[in-house]
């Protein structure tokens, strides 16, 4: 018989409850049956801004982020080599001013900046997925105009000026290249210096790449050879295109893997380049329809699908590390809910539960393909002095965490090997009662092909879990989302364990949801002050960390199971984590 825990309510609430609520979703966790690695592949962040990262909210973010991993974080960010007056940053800009050329047309190299941000991510125990981008003044082809005055509402086209342009001289971006390895040996050490990625540009098939896809991959064997000549075991991977599931940008993903395994250097004359990694991105569609934000997993989910297919059509390649550069529900991180509506999620319990939902899934997917995933980028930092809880897709607003980071604690939890998952679903009606068709389908459980084909829609949420186990712990990450951010009754969920190896085991049950690791809800019952006092900053801050449900509790096993219950809230996020 299993042991049952759950909160006791007096009987006549029970009564009523046992009325009102469908039918618990019931998951089942097998830990004896082990999957595959619980790679850490949610350990991967970028942004635009790269100037943001040694700022005040910046380093502090960054902290955070590096102690909630148990092993070191990998850090994107545009704009490494760009040119401006000097060194500063707004949205979707930076710069560091590494090159710039005397009156003579000499290189002069200045890595002040670059080795600022670079330091600032050493010091933390993090690493840089250092994209070589993008095109200094000096040599571009097209210098004039060449900083963008972007700002949200304007069109997105405006962005893509001079720094965008191929190089005058290969040649000397290859220089470039190479002194920047080379520097970056002398000041960090070797040893160092070969666990980072070294990646080429940004969705180059789109504006971010002015120039043709054969520029693309020329650029790419010089880059690479330089890399490789500055310190020979260095990784170098690409192309960072956009979402596969795009025609245009399968095709250029395709052209250039093809080139890499067959095609003529044009750096070094002889057949192939060198790629120790690949890259790609993948962003979901959010809409707004009838006044509610409606995600699109889906989208997001067939642009990795079609990734995976796509590398896995390589006998070659197909056990190279796949990286998803960018990995987010929609595309741009520096437009805010005020001009874009359809961004009104991200302050909320609906980016955390997303997030929970779709890390899982990138998990099935590759082994659906059997492809070598190893990280998926995040596209989502903060954005130093703008307005409280403005809408950005960000980690974070004015030093106070957001309910999403509180996912990446959790994952954080999750090490060992990911562990067998089955389960139902539920109808999402938000009255409980359940039509004729859905009460057919409130025995099946979504799974990636259908929430790759269709995303979550309609009556049924998506109620399922991630689970995994090591040598003294277990954990079970438990969600409850839909792609409409409506309000919904909670979900009744029974997680039946089996496989635990002890007697007795310590539970710790954290939850994100309204009432719990949720700094916005705080902020609005403060009032939605946009100058808060010391002691609301403290109290914002406090909310914003992960929190725990319940008091830790021992709990008794019966033949290696346990069964917890729990009410868990739409758009919510629960983990048990079991140590013994």
């Amino acid at each position: 018989m299993l042991l049952l825990f759950q909160v006791l309510l007096p009987l006549s609430v029970q009564a009523q409850q046992a009325v009102a609520t469908p039918k618990p979703v019931s998951i089942q966790v097998d830990f004896s049956k082990e999957k595959g690695e619980m790679k850490p592949i949610w350990a991967w962040w970028g942004y635009d801004e790269p100037n943001y990262t040694y700022m005040k909210d910046g380093k502090k973010l960054l902290s955070e982020i590096a102690d909630l991993s148990p092993v070191p974080v990998y850090v994107r960010a545009h704009s490494l080599l760009v040119t401006d007056e000097g060194p500063r940053a707004a949205l979707k800009w930076g710069s560091t001013n590494a090159y710039t050329e005397d009156k003579r047309g000499r290189p002069v190299y200045d890595w002040t900046v670059i080795d600022q941000i670079f330091d600032t991510y050493v010091e933390r125990g993090m690493k840089p997925f250092a994209q070589i981008g993008f095109m200094p003044k000096a040599l571009s082809t097209k210098p004039e105009p060449y900083r963008h005055n972007w700002k949200p509402g304007a069109e997105y086209s405006d962005i893509y000026l001079g720094w965008a342009y191929p190089p005058k001289d290969y040649k000397k971006w290859a220089e470039l290249v190479y002194q920047w390895v080379r520097h970056s040996v002398d000041r960090y050490g070797k040893e160092e210096v070969e666990s980072w990625y070294w990646e080429l540009w940004n969705e180059p098939n789109i504006g971010y790449w002015q120039g043709t896809t054969e520029e693309y991959i020329k650029l790419y064997d010089y880059t690479a050879d330089a890399v490789k000549r500055a310190l020979p075991t260095a990784r170098i991977g690409g192309p960072e295109t956009t979402g596969p599931g795009w025609d245009k940008a399968a095709d250029f993903l395709r052209t250039f893997l093809d080139h890499v395994v067959s095609g003529k250097n044009y750096a070094t004359g002889k057949t192939g380049a060198p790629l120790d990694f690949i890259t790609f991105h993948a962003k979901g569609s959010p809409k707004v329809v009838n006044g509610v934000v409606q995600m699109n997993m889906g989208a997001q989910l067939r642009d990795i699908d079609k990734g995976f297919e796509i590398v896995a059509s390589y006998p070659q390649l197909k056990n190279l590390p796949i990286v998803i550069g960018e990995s987010d529900p929609e595309g741009c991180a520096a437009c805010s809910e005020a001009d874009y509506p359809h961004n009104a999620y991200r302050n909320g319990t609906m980016y955390s539960s997303y997030t929970a939902a779709s890390f899982a899934r990138k998990y099935e997917l590759a082994d659906h393909h059997g492809v070598n995933l190893l990280g998926a980028v995040t596209w989502g930092f903060e954005f130093e002095d703008q307005p409280w809880f403005a809408g950005f897709r960000d980690m974070a607003t004015n030093g106070v965490d957001k309910p999403v980071l509180n996912v990446f604690r959790m994952f954080g939890m999750m090490q060992g090997n990911r562990v067998e998952v089955s389960s139902n679903s539920i109808p999402a009606s938000a009255n409980g009662n359940l039509t004729a068709s859905a009460n057919k389908k409130s025995g099946l459980a979504y799974d990636f092909k259908e929430v790759r084909d269709a995303s979550v829609r309609g009556e049924r949420t998506d109620v399922n879990a991630l689970a995994a186990k090591d040598k003294s712990s277990a954990t079970v990450m438990v969600w409850n989302y839909h792609d409409d951010n409506v309000e919904a009754p909670a979900a009744p969920v029974e997680v039946s364990m089996k496989g635990l190896p002890t007697d007795q085991v310590l539970l710790h049950h954290y939850r994100i949801d309204k009432e719990n690791s949720n700094s916005y809800e705080a902020w609005k019952e403060m009032g939605s002050p946009q100058n808060p006092s010391a002691e609301q900053i403290a109290a914002l801050e406090k909310a914003g960390q992960l929190q725990l449900l319940t008091s830790p509790q021992w709990v008794k096993t019966k033949d290696g199971k346990a069964t917890v219950r729990m009410q868990l809230p739409r758009q919510g996020v629960s983990l048990l984590r079991l140590t013994w």
